[in-house]
């Protein structure tokens, strides 16, 4: 490993969030596709090793993260409650504010035909989907989106992975 893929763990895993390449690249002072590059061969030997942390990228941003197959020994130390799983109707209000965001409440209303407070509610409680400003129309109504978090636990690097939905939505 050389001296700034050390550099680059030792920022990413004393952050303790996801740090945008732009200045990860600045810090070590080099340019943006050697420091990709760097990224990238950590990544490889995390994955070659089976290492216990792996390294997650979200919109251009890094992130070291628990590898998912020690995740429960992670969950037991720090005593965290498991993940409940996401009922149908919270599946499909987060599907919905996943391919139409930034979206309203009356849009996710309008194409699930049912009210969508509670589920709203509940996701952005989850960390899945957070506020991503107002609509500009009468009474401002807030427009969501999904988060990093949800990113993460998906394992997408953005949003454009998503797949594209036929129109009907």
């Amino acid at each position: 490993m050389s001296e700034r893929e050390k550099m680059l763990e030792a920022m990413l895993f004393a952050s303790g969030e996801s740090v945008p390449i732009g200045r990860l690249a600045e810090v070590l002072g080099c340019d943006i596709p050697l420091t990709r590059n760097l990224l990238e061969r950590m990544a490889e030997r995390y994955s070659a090793e089976s290492a216990g942390i792996q390294l997650s990228e979200v919109d251009d941003a890094f992130c070291l993260c628990t590898n998912p197959a020690y995740f429960s020994t992670v969950q037991r130390l720090l005593k965290i409650k498991p993940r409940r799983a996401l009922s149908q109707t919270l599946l499909e209000t987060l599907a919905v504010v996943a391919f139409k965001q930034p979206v309203t409440k009356s849009v996710i209303e309008n194409i699930r035909g049912v009210n969508c407070d509670h589920g709203v509610n509940k996701l952005v409680e989850y960390g899945l989907v957070e506020e991503k400003g107002r609509l500009d129309a009468p009474g401002r109504p807030i427009l969501f989106g999904t988060s990093e978090e949800f990113l993460l636990f998906y394992g997408l690097k953005n949003v454009d992975e998503l797949t594209n939905l036929p129109d009907a939505l």
